[in-house]
């Protein structure tokens, strides 16, 4: 019996060596695993750096500074800022084709609904204000109208591939890795100081169609009447956020001053008031002759507020900015027209013309309108001359970047990108 349990001991101790030599080699593969798997994560986290660098620099640039067309230089800007990169001590890997837009480096639409990036050479950009931001996000260029909004850039380590340690034992003796980054630019978020020009705020009820489209042709921005068709389209603003109330002697100041002196953000409320505020009108229509002699358009970038109930009030939402052509302010009464406009732009009406005619041609020229659409009527006409109102027409020209991605669509790209998620 007792030569058995010697035996049975003997065997038992055995099989505890067995299993603890294959525990030792399971745990020696899960720290090799674990060593690589932690290697692979650094390097595939340092060419995922050098691919967002690329694709947040190459959308920065993707439009040239006017905003007229897409920069031929975008992808190359792209390339460049990704290859200064290193890998543990080696140079990244992009395979770029300069002479197309193909390869590691494209510039091309994102669609958030869609999720999908699809590559676009064109170096054409569009009115993006005349869509509405659901067309804009559609990824088919028919719908979308070819918007270019995104920059992809692909990183590698593959020539060089990152080494294995432990893994080696298993016959993993590198590993080819990559990364890929979507820098997207959209509308802007934010404005940055000094960026509005005047404060004058645009009701984003009046520059909207009933389908949510840019409506270029909405001409007055501010009244003093309760008409629905003279109801308020605008009012102004001293660019405060936290909103503060916004009183004539302040707004007065800023008037064809250094613009908003502080960041605004979209979605806050920002001080506003309505009604003709006269004392920053006078002081308006003073800048607006000097720096133009009445007889050219005047170019500026507003906030864009919502005003519900055709109703300006104190902490409107800013949810915008629109770039704007003021062509005429009536700033006082004048029943006999004697001063209207005769002369503006490539319009002209001469002297002998009957001041009342000459203003319904000014008006027909520029696609001039009420709340509810063009004048049709002379007492429509007579109208829109005999209130305090400044006219203007919303561009549809590309604008100057601005901002940082993240407001609604009022015209105006964002200047900073930010990465898809």
């Amino acid at each position: 019996m007792l030569t058995k349990l010697i035996s049975l001991k003997k065997d038992q101790n055995g099989a505890v060596i067995v299993l603890v030599a294959i525990l030792l080699i399971l745990f020696l593969g899960i720290a090799a695993l674990a060593i690589d798997v932690y290697h692979v994560y650094v390097v595939r986290n340092e060419l995922q750096n050098a691919a967002d660098a690329g694709a947040l620099a190459g959308a920065r640039e993707l439009y040239l500074e006017s905003g007229a067309s897409v920069n031929p230089n975008a992808n190359v800007i792209a390339n460049n800022t990704a290859i200064e990169n290193i890998s543990e001590d080696v140079p990244v890997e992009v395979n770029y084709n300069a002479a197309a837009n193909t390869g590691d480096v494209q510039r091309g639409h994102w669609s958030f609904a869609a999720r999908q990036f699809t590559p676009n050479g064109s170096l054409t950009a569009i009115d993006v204000g005349n869509y509405t931001t659901e067309d804009l996000d559609n990824p088919d260029p028919n719908i979308n109208g070819g918007l270019i909004n995104a920059v992809k850039v692909v990183v590698r380590r593959q020539d060089r591939p990152a080494s294995s340690f432990f893994a080696q034992i298993f016959g993993f003796e590198n590993f080819g890795i990559t990364a890929e980054a979507i820098a997207y630019i959209g509308f802007s978020g934010t404005i940055n100081p000094a960026e509005l020009d005047q404060p004058i705020a645009i009701c984003e009820e009046s520059i909207l169609d009933d389908n949510g489209n840019y409506n270029c042709n909405m001409g007055r921005m501010l009244n003093s009447g309760s008409n629905l068709n003279t109801s308020n389209t605008g009012g102004w603003t001293n660019f405060s956020q936290p909103c503060d109330t916004a009183d004539a002697s302040e707004m007065k100041a800023l008037i064809c001053g250094d613009g908003n002196p502080d960041e605004v953000t979209f979605g806050q409320g920002i001080g506003a008031v309505g009604g003709v505020q006269d004392v920053v009108l006078s002081k308006l229509v003073d800048c607006w002759e000097d720096a133009t002699d009445t007889k050219e358009l005047w170019n500026m970038t507003l906030p864009v507020i919502e005003c519900p109930g055709n109703n300006v009030s104190n902490c409107a939402k800013l949810v915008g900015a629109v770039n704007v052509n003021v062509v005429w302010i009536v700033h006082k009464n004048d029943p006999g027209y004697d001063d209207v406009p005769r002369e503006m732009e490539d319009w002209t009406c001469d002297a002998a013309t009957p001041g009342f005619d000459c203003w319904k041609s000014f008006i027909d020229h520029f696609n001039l309108a009420n709340v509810e659409g063009p004048p049709v009527s002379d007492e429509d006409y007579a109208e829109m001359y005999q209130k305090k109102n400044i006219f203007f027409l919303p561009s549809c020209e590309e604008q100057d970047p601005t901002g940082v991605t993240g407001g609604l669509n009022f015209g105006v790209l964002a200047k900073i990108p930010v990465l898809v998620d």
